[in-house]
């Protein structure tokens, strides 16, 4: 009971400070949907930060690092590298030439049908995964440890979040992000605390003995390229190095869920070192999401807790680890706080992802087939959006039981797309003689391709097609390595890449070069003209450096 009421307390909380904050009777379209340009760097890069953690990705990373190790740490920390791409090169055509929406940038530098392909992709990511899918493991979760009914927690976080965010629009969503980041730090912060600290009840005192009691490998953040069985390792360092860009462009640089908090600072400098500050905390998941995991394997090892079997498999379910950890290790009325950060973590991706689809819907869609809409009609078109929205993606929740991995399955579903938008994305800026015609034919064929992967990498598909074989740990025609290919899914994405790369460049020198006035306003003089310009104080180039320094020490001891 004493959990419930944290709970309670923190929903109604976070949800009258968003309409206080956000709430205005008669706001602009740019002060809802952009919070009227006025977000400091702080804002920004907490909002980014919190945008992106989801209740599947607590449960994902310390699922991942009792099953693989602090390899998974990867996922955040090559995230700094994207990120730093989004403050240099994207973030100054972004912000300087006034765009609300990053499909409305796809039209400036190439056509029409460029800016309507992106905003469907924006729409069906935030629909299908960054809201649907998260409200569904974030049920699962507060079901496993509260006892909380699944369709009541999704009813319940649902209509809280859309409230907040349909009536205060960006400035509600990223004022209340600015404290779910506290909350959500500090919530893992006390698993990690907790965990160590049931160590030394288990027979493990120092870090000899820990290191003895984890799998080979479980706390180095660089695998070799093949792994004992002689296969391609699924997260070796070449997966990772070549792998994570084209998923990080396209999440960190293409994205309109996080990129929106970049639109609405209040200058370019603020949005900038915004993207930025978000990169220092992606440093922090690996210590404070990942290693409770590691902790939880060697509790788990030594007997301190049980692990419930996947279903039909003799296989730990290590989905279950963070639930699991939380009930043995925290106590009544905290384990509520924990709740609570998990909520918070569900909260602050589905406003993100809310207030996204409103904004294309709004000024992708409907504003631009119909210009003479007023500016108060827009906002309220983008409330309705909102609301709309959250009713599919409650909707589409309720099958989440119809996947097997769900972590992993979100990784792989932008692959279908996400080499051709990342593609369109950098030449794009990086090279003026790009042609609309060489984007729209990349975009295209190269989702075909992505698609085709996806399908033949489906288990269910590889089951049809070989039933005598499958088992069960089968995972795919492509990355299972004895029935399949055996190439992992983050070298998937390189060789897409590679095509799509060859068909822009391809075609773009077959067709008529675009007008020279319209491009130069959207792109790069050269690749590296970025770097150029007289350094300040707070300069972002100075900070990047910084940045680049912290993560590469970091990755030189855990290597």
């Amino acid at each position: 009971m004493i959990d419930v009421t944290v709970i309670a307390i923190y929903l109604i909380g976070i949800t009258v400070f968003g309409i206080w904050i956000g709430y205005r009777r008669n706001t602009s379209s740019e002060q809802y949907f952009l919070a009227g340009h006025s977000l400091s760097w702080f804002t920004v890069g907490a909002a980014i930060f919190t945008s992106n953690i989801s209740t599947i990705h607590l449960v994902g990373l310390a699922a991942g690092g009792a099953k693989e190790g602090i390899v998974i740490g990867n996922f955040e920390w090559m995230a700094c590298f994207t990120l730093i791409l989004l403050a240099l090169l994207f973030a100054p055509f972004y912000i300087n030439s006034g765009v609300k929406t990053l499909p409305e940038f796809m039209e400036r530098r190439y056509c029409a049908s460029a800016r309507t392909f992106l905003a469907v992709i924006g729409l069906l990511g935030a629909l299908l995964i960054h809201i649907g899918i998260s409200l569904f493991a974030a049920a699962k979760v507060f079901e496993s440890f509260l006892g909380v009914p699944m369709y009541a927690t999704i009813i319940v976080l649902s209509l809280f979040t859309v409230t907040y965010t349909m009536l205060g629009g960006l400035k509600a969503v990223v004022m209340t992000e600015n404290i779910q980041v506290v909350l959500l730090l500090g919530g893992a912060l006390l698993v990690t605390v907790l965990g160590l600290h049931a160590l030394p009840s288990v027979g493990v005192h120092d870090l000899t003995s820990f290191q003895a009691a984890v799998k080979p490998d479980q706390l180095h953040m660089l695998h070799p390229v093949m792994n004992a069985q002689g296969h391609l390792s699924e997260f070796s360092w070449l997966g990772v190095l070549l792998g994570y860009p084209i998923l990080g462009i396209w999440y960190w640089c293409a994205d309109q869920t996080h990129v929106q908090r970049v639109l609405g600072a209040k200058n370019l400098k603020s949005g900038q070192n915004g993207a930025l500050f978000a990169g220092f905390l992606k440093i922090t998941p690996v210590f404070l999401m990942v290693f409770p995991g590691i902790i939880g394997y060697v509790l788990w090892q030594k007997g301190l807790f049980h692990l419930e079997n996947v279903a039909g498999t003799h296989t730990p379910d290590y989905n279950t680890m963070l639930p699991v950890l939380i009930n043995h290790l925290v106590p009544v009325g905290l384990k509520g706080l924990l709740a609570a950060c998990m909520a918070a973590a569900l909260m602050s991706c589905m406003a993100a992802a809310l207030n996204s689809c409103a904004t294309i819907i709004s000024l992708d869609l409907i504003k631009r087939h119909r210009p003479e809409t007023s500016d108060a009609r827009v906002v309220t078109i983008g409330r309705i959006a909102t609301g709309v929205i959250m009713l599919l993606a409650m909707l589409w929740s309720t099958q989440g039981n119809q996947f097997g991995t769900i972590f992993e399955a979100i990784n792989k579903i932008p692959m279908t797309f996400a080499p051709a938008v990342t593609t369109v994305f950098v030449l794009g800026v990086l090279w003026k003689r790009g042609t609309w015609q060489a984007a729209m034919t990349t975009l295209y064929v190269g989702t075909i391709i992505g698609g085709i992967y996806f399908v033949l990498d489906m288990p269910g598909i590889g089951k049809m097609l070989l039933p005598g074989r499958a088992h069960e740990g089968f995972s795919g025609l492509v990355t299972d390595p004895a029935q399949g290919l055996g190439v992992p899914f983050m070298l998937v994405g390189p060789v897409i890449a590679v095509l799509c790369v060859i068909i822009y460049i391809i075609t773009s020198l077959l067709t008529p070069a675009m007008d020279a006035g319209q491009v130069a306003r959207v792109c790069w003089d050269h690749p590296l003209a970025f770097l150029k310009g007289r350094l300040s104080f707070g300069d972002p180039r100075i900070v990047t450096v910084v940045l680049l320094t912290v993560v590469g020490g970091l990755y030189y001891f855990l290597k």
